[in-house]
């Protein structure tokens, strides 16, 4: 199934063209779209469920996108953050997991940020929101061995006191070709999502799951790139199996775009398939050779110690 209702079958050299209208000469999606007959991309499914916690249906796959929603604390002018609310969806956009984070104490919160965070005091109250340390236990679990993609991915991990891998990170704000507008600065997601996706975002209150979806559509946009950018720092993975040892060689995150759709059908949807019981224990390797052989002399493979693989952590 397709993110926001986006035609991925649609020829590619049509989808640069219009993109190249809207970012050249400011022409609304909606406009353009009402010229060439086609439903603009949108990052709202219908199927939403808030506060829903995990969802009862949907499979997480490999890859997952967060988006957190946060209120104001600390002293005037209240520029510290509190968690308010978390939201996570797959790959193709579906919900995983969204719930709003109960606070320490209400007397804690001293702005919420409505007209931007959408959240208001209701949503905070006990009996309605789950407490920070059940979603904080839920998130990491989510997030464990898996791809975490999303937009400024720093600040959503900071306030839920988590990390992850950085090799296992797509943040939209960093890459490379999304900065060119932006002359190397983090760019604001809203505007990619207008520039790259031809949608509108956060032009009223904001919702995280919202967020998450255009993160990942951003991210499903330029993958190939992404994976080759993650490749260039990190190098190739080797895939281990339960005992340690190499399955079918070595495995590169970065998936020829020939390969991702075959027959027609929706590119990436083995992303959601064999993820149970799969083990992704994955071993870094500096230098590989021809057909992928590592070079490693005898000696160092007595003596070498395989690296502990980095998981999700609680502080």
């Amino acid at each position: 199934m397709g993110i926001g209702g986006s035609k991925l079958t649609e020829n590619a050299s049509s989808r640069d063209g219009r993109s190249q209208l809207i970012k050249e000469y400011d022409i609304a999606p909606e406009d353009l779209s009402a010229a060439y007959g086609s439903a603009p991309p949108s990052v709202s499914m219908g199927q939403d469920v808030v506060n829903g916690g995990l969802h009862p249906s949907h499979r997480v796959g490999k890859y997952i996108a967060l988006d957190c929603e946060m209120v104001g604390t600390g002293p005037p002018p209240h520029t510290d953050h509190l968690l308010a609310r978390v939201s996570l969806v797959n790959f193709h956009g579906e919900q995983i997991y969204d719930s709003y984070v109960l606070p320490p104490s209400k007397d804690d919160v001293k702005d919420y940020r409505t007209q931007f965070s959408g959240i208001r005091p209701h949503h905070l109250e006990p009996g309605y929101a789950r407490p920070f340390a059940e979603v904080q236990r839920d998130v990491a679990k989510l997030l464990e061995g898996r791809v975490l993609v999303g937009h400024a991915l720093k600040n959503d991990l900071q306030v839920l006191l988590l990390s992850h891998p950085k090799r296992d990170m797509r943040d939209t704000s960093k890459h490379p070709k999304f900065r060119v507008d932006s002359k190397g600065k983090p760019p604001a997601l809203r505007n990619l999502a207008k520039s790259e996706l031809g949608i509108k975002i956060q032009m009223e209150e904001h919702s995280s799951i919202e967020d998450a979806r255009a993160a990942m559509m951003l991210f499903r946009k330029e993958k190939v790139g992404f994976d080759e950018e993650n490749r260039k720092r990190f190098g190739r993975q080797r895939r281990l199996d339960r005992k340690g040892n190499p399955v079918n060689g070595f495995h590169e995150i970065n998936v020829k775009a020939g390969e991702e759709a075959r027959d027609g059908h929706d590119s990436h949807e083995s992303d959601l398939e064999g993820i149970d019981g799969e083990n992704d224990s994955m071993e870094d390797v500096d230098e590989i050779g021809m057909g992928g052989i590592p070079i490693t002399s005898t000696a160092a493979k007595k003596t070498k110690k395989r690296k502990k693989k980095k998981r999700t952590k609680r502080y």
